[in-house]
């Protein structure tokens, strides 16, 4: 599985199922027809592309989303529901993250508060244990730590090398004069609570 065939199946997956939980399911079933060295692959992929999400700005708008605060799991999971609005509008998230503002997904959030937003909510952390899922599947092993998995993921990405931070300038997004400047649209539609 390259990049491409990554982003088709995502593409695909939003296609066929609306709720999260209906997501994974499509993908889970989906990666089980495949072989186990494209689901090691389809991990790899993921791993990429949310590598490339981690970045400050990015936090930032995830901040300002989520009401001013966004945990370290929290970015992560942000970042794996990012991949969920599927290739385009990942990419225009990445290259300016106040893109997100337009999503219909952020669109139907706005207004309502963060205590209803439930399935809904920007966070998918589920879609990193899909692969696992369903290369459990494949192999007939009931592993639930993946062990298995994390072994042949490993050998084809070693020890994942760059611990590094997110990349770019870290900025506080409780800084409304900042926030204005360099998320105006999300800063219109997410006021941050006094």
């Amino acid at each position: 599985m390259d990049i491409d065939s990554f982003w088709e199946l995502i593409g695909e997956c939003r296609r066929q199922a609306q709720t999260p939980d209906e997501r994974l399911a499509w993908l889970r079933d989906a990666l089980s027809r495949r072989s186990s060295a494209e689901v090691v692959q389809f991990q790899v992929c993921l791993d990429e592309v949310t590598h490339r999400a981690f970045t400050w700005d990015l936090w930032a708008a995830a901040d300002r989303i989520l009401g001013g605060w966004c945990s370290d799991d929290g970015f992560c999971s942000f970042g794996l529901w990012m991949v969920g609005l599927g290739r385009e509008a990942f990419t225009h998230a990445v290259a300016d993250p106040d893109s997100l503002a337009v999503t219909p997904e952020i669109q139907a959030l706005v207004s309502r508060p963060r205590d209803v937003w439930h399935d809904d909510w920007p966070g998918w952390e589920s879609l990193d244990y899909v692969a696992m899922e369903a290369y459990g599947i494949l192999t007939g092993v009931d592993d639930e730590c993946g062990e298995g998995f994390y072994e042949a993921l490993d050998a084809v990405q070693g020890d994942g090398g760059d611990n590094a931070g997110p990349l770019g300038e870290r900025w506080d997004v409780r800084c409304e004069n900042e926030a204005a400047r360099r998320l105006p649209r999300l800063s219109a539609i997410f006021p941050l609570p006094l």
